[in-house]
């Protein structure tokens, strides 16, 4: 059974349709990547799944179970994690309360707990330990992008919603921050990534799909997108393969 599975979703911003029957799932333990270009619907997929759209058709089951009509600190408990575009930390708090903000959905968690889940984010992401103390305004963009990303790791969820990580930042930072979200698949988490930088979102994706004005066009493995000649023409720099 798939962890989350979306079925003809529809969803509007005020009287404009953004999704239009959007169908697709994502298997435990598996990155699934959503690409499309600037307003094709893909942040509102992932707003829909949070709670923060509200769907008017269609369903959306995460772990057998529907979470329409909940509350989306509610759809967190449950165990999605959505890290927004545009990172909204909190500026005046330091790195390391920035992080313990994340778990404020779970109850019952010990100070002692907290501190050794912290230092686990300081594992998977080594620049923020030496920052723990510095205010969420005095990062540079990709230090901003590893802390929420932490942030929403320490609600310990099920699922992962990423949306745009790569956004704004220098292309190193962008191949550095990848490779962290290959070491956090590989300790179990699943990943709904939002990208435009295909190549990038195809490197470490099991399978993805193509959204084009809200609606779904194209779904496949890395391999058979990459090959595709309308993903490669509108997303990938090129045209038909000779």
């Amino acid at each position: 059974m798939a962890l989350l599975e979306l079925n003809n979703v529809e969803s509007f911003y005020g009287n404009v349709q953004a999704l239009k029957g959007v169908s697709l799932h994502v298997n435990q333990g598996e990155i699934v990547t959503l690409l499309g270009a600037n307003g094709a619907g893909k942040s509102t997929t992932l707003r829909s799944i949070s709670g923060l759209v509200s769907v008017t058709r269609g369903d959306i089951l995460f772990d057998g179970q529907t979470v329409l009509n909940i509350p989306s600190e509610k759809i967190v408990s449950r165990g999605i994690a959505h890290v927004p575009e545009g990172r909204r930390i909190f500026p005046g708090l330091t790195v390391k309360e920035n992080i313990m903000i994340g778990s404020s959905a779970r109850r019952n968690v010990s100070r002692a707990q907290l501190e050794s889940e912290v230092e686990e984010m300081f594992e998977i992401f080594p620049p923020l330990e030496r920052l723990s103390k510095s205010l969420g305004w005095s990062l540079s963009g990709g230090e901003q992008q590893m802390l929420a990303v932490a942030r929403g790791l320490m609600s310990k969820p099920k699922l992962l919603l990423l949306d745009e990580p790569s956004l704004g930042l220098a292309p190193i930072i962008v191949q550095q921050l990848f490779a962290t979200i290959r070491k956090i698949r590989e300790r179990g988490m699943t990943i709904l990534l939002v990208e435009q930088n295909a190549n990038m979102a195809l490197s470490v994706a099991d399978r993805g799909y193509v959204l084009v004005t809200g609606q779904l066009t194209v779904e496949g493995t890395p391999d058979q997108l990459l090959n595709n000649d309308e993903v490669r023409s509108a997303y990938l720099g090129g045209g038909k393969k000779s």
